[in-house]
């Protein structure tokens, strides 16, 4: 498809583990668990559309989910036949589309509450449970509008991980958060507008890991509960004293329990 080549790191030697970052991240929120798990694994860590390294969206179409897993096509490559996918937030939900679209190359998936909100929207349309992002999203994108970048990024930031997040922020942090969130609407656009049914989940039979924040925001939740009721091979584990970034915050907890579950199941 595009000609948008995507940075991504890898290490090791193995069975392949592709890694998927959330919104406002990148590639490097998987170091810790690249270290982990690259004695045994080839572990590649990729970064999306105008995240990290990788140049932003290139057209005037409004992406989709299926443009982010194009544009992992170099990235397959490096797989092998067959890999096992690691996602978080965003991350997760195209980890999640991959494997509808690959089910024969994708071993297993260690999802941390995958945003694939749609599964919501179809079930039913707006009030419903993911309100929440769609307000946080949409005093981003007024923000954005009116000039204030370092706002629309506290509107999102303190939406996902609490309240005055964004001011305890480091200010070198900072400039590279706000430029991301400038995303907002695109991201909502993908998450919100896939075609992609809860039923089609069935589909998928490979073992699948969904972690779940017990801190974490209604509108995360709404989607790990759907898709654990769906997915054939599903284990839920609990972070009790974790929020939606997790993996971000507390990297070496969350880790530890998604390599024992790529080492069982790889």
């Amino acid at each position: 498809m595009a000609s948008v080549q995507p940075y991504f790191k890898e290490a090791g030697s193995g069975p392949a583990v592709l890694c998927l970052h959330a919104n406002a991240s990148h590639s490097g929120q998987w170091k810790g668990l690249m270290n982990l798990l690259s004695p045994e694994f080839k572990v590649i860590a990729a970064d999306s559309y105008g995240s990290g390294q990788t140049p932003d969206w290139h057209s005037d179409r409004v992406i989709s989910l299926l443009d982010e897993v194009e544009l992992l096509a170099p990235v397959f490559e490096r797989t092998g036949e067959q890999f096992t996918l690691v996602g978080h937030s965003y991350g997760g939900a195209i980890a999640l589309k991959i494997a509808l679209m690959f089910p024969h190359r994708v071993r297993a998936l260690a999802l941390f509450e995958p945003t694939f909100f749609s599964v919501v929207e179809h079930e039913s349309p707006s009030p419903n449970e993911v309100d929440g992002i769609r307000r946080a999203v949409a005093n981003a994108s007024a923000a954005l509008e009116g000039g204030d970048s370092n706002l629309a990024a506290q509107h999102f930031i303190d939406f996902w991980m609490g309240q005055g997040s964004w001011a305890k922020t480091p200010e070198e942090r900072k400039p590279t958060v706000a430029a991301s969130v400038r995303n907002v609407r695109r991201w909502e656009h993908a998450l919100f507008s896939e075609p992609t049914t809860l039923e089609a989940f069935r589909g998928i039979q490979a073992p699948v890991l969904c972690m779940v924040g017990g801190k974490s925001q209604l509108s995360a939740h709404s989607v790990a509960n759907r898709l654990v009721a769906t997915l054939p091979r599903v284990e839920l584990v609990e972070f009790q004293e974790l929020g939606h970034m997790g993996p971000v915050t507390h990297p070496d907890v969350v880790n530890e329990v998604i390599s024992r579950f790529v080492k069982k199941s790889g």
